[in-house]
């Protein structure tokens, strides 16, 4: 029988739209970076996620995703300290998407408020497929299947997140409910040991009795530092701790992680679609021949005109890259036209320069050793799928699926 893990584990993916540049990198890539250090990670390229809105047209797919991954290490994830892998190559994450899809009400789906917000933006597409309206619950079942207790996110998706966790109820008020619930769990606090077993006791009272809050954190924080418990019984003393039946799939808290405004060359956000990025592995020279055409305050025609940094997209640079004594410079020279615009961006420039030379560097170990890269990959599909395999055990027993 598996055991859970001895730290808690977060869980996110990204898209594989090929190269990246600094505002995915700022914008989720780099809080990764310090998260492998923190928990037990689970990266993934969400393959399949392309096709909810790129179905037609798949001849990048393969490429995209192996200079994702080459940008991934480039910027410091580390194969030895967090799991790498590709979606489709775990394929329990369709099986859970299915048997999910069996109890999930389709007013949940529709009411995700980027529903109707991408299908509006995306007019020239055919997004009436079921692809695209459950791609919120396939989302879910990327998540639920490693049963993680953090999902980072901004605080724009914080609602895919509230979908998923209303879908890990539902299932375990379905299919959580043991016949001798309450003696598996007695048997398994005994596991415990007699002193862990009274703390777990007492804090489970005082939720349940009094509601409270703190209480309830300190019991989850308890069993997810009971290495020797089995999933199971962590799961039954987990719902005995809530009052609610065996806890099968975990509903994940969301880690709110800060999402910086990375401005583009044209002053928009940076996104490949307006054409206005700086990418990770972009040759320095190119970069500084952009930033210093980087759009500024438009208001400031000439030298001699004073400007206005908070309106100003170079300005939302420095906030990312510079310390406070030059944002402080910076602001000064700009309002009362002390410095030029390209003398605000020198700073800026060079500071850019030296984290993407980093980042170039370390791919490039990457580029020249595809082979290396692929095996790193390898490795983490059967990382994930042994993690899959025991959640799907899990949900098919519940299920009554797990014939013998």
């Amino acid at each position: 029988m598996p055991t859970a893990p001895a730290n808690p584990r977060v869980v996110s993916g990204m898209r594989p739209t090929g190269q990246l540049h600094l505002g995915n990198f700022h914008g989720a890539l780099k809080n990764w970076v310090d998260l492998q250090f923190q928990y037990e990670c689970f990266f993934f390229v969400a393959d399949w996620h392309a096709l909810t809105t790129g179905y037609e047209d798949t001849s990048q797919l393969e490429e995209n995703t192996w200079q994702m991954v080459i940008d991934w290490l480039g910027a410091g994830l580390s194969p030895s300290a967090c799991t790498l892998f590709i979606q489709s190559k775990v394929p329990e994450h369709a099986e859970l998407h299915l048997l999910l899809s069996m109890i999930t009400p389709l007013g949940w789906l529709e009411r995700v408020p980027t529903y109707k917000d991408q299908q509006e933006q995306l007019k020239e597409k055919d997004l009436a497929t079921y692809g695209f309206l459950g791609y919120p619950l396939l989302q879910s079942a990327d998540i639920l299947i490693y049963r993680p207790r953090y999902v980072p996110v901004g605080e724009d998706q914080v609602a895919h997140v509230e979908v998923t966790r209303e879908v890990a109820r539902r299932f375990n008020h379905v299919y959580g409910r043991e016949a001798d619930f309450e003696q598996k769990a007695e048997k398994a606090i005994k596991q415990l040991g007699s002193k862990n077993a009274g703390v777990y006791r007492t804090l489970r009272k005082s939720y349940q009795e009094t509601g409270d809050a703190t209480a309830l954190e300190k019991a989850r924080a308890l069993l997810g530092s009971q290495a020797r418990l089995t999933l199971a019984d962590r799961e039954r003393l987990q719902g005995f701790l809530e009052g609610t039946g065996r806890s099968i799939l975990t509903e994940p808290e969301v880690h709110l992680t800060a999402t910086p405004k990375v401005p583009g060359l044209d002053g928009r956000k940076m996104s490949k679609s307006y054409g206005n990025t700086i990418g990770l592995r972009e040759d320095p020279a190119e970069v500084t021949r952009k930033m210093k055409a980087m759009q500024t305050d438009p208001a400031r025609v000439r030298r001699t005109d004073s400007g206005n940094p908070d309106i100003c997209p170079v300005f939302d640079l420095h906030k990312i890259y510079s310390s406070d004594e030059t944002r402080q410079w910076a602001a000064a020279g700009c309002r009362s036209a002390g410095i030029g615009c390209l003398d605000c961006k020198k700073p800026l420039i060079e500071a850019v320069v030296t984290e993407i030379e980093g980042i170039r560097a370390r791919a490039k170990e990457y580029e020249e050793n595809p082979d290396v890269v692929r095996a790193i990959i390898a490795a983490g599909c059967e990382k994930a799928r042994d993690a899959a395999r025991d959640t799907m055990h899990e949900v098919r027993t519940a299920m009554g699926l797990e014939y013998r």
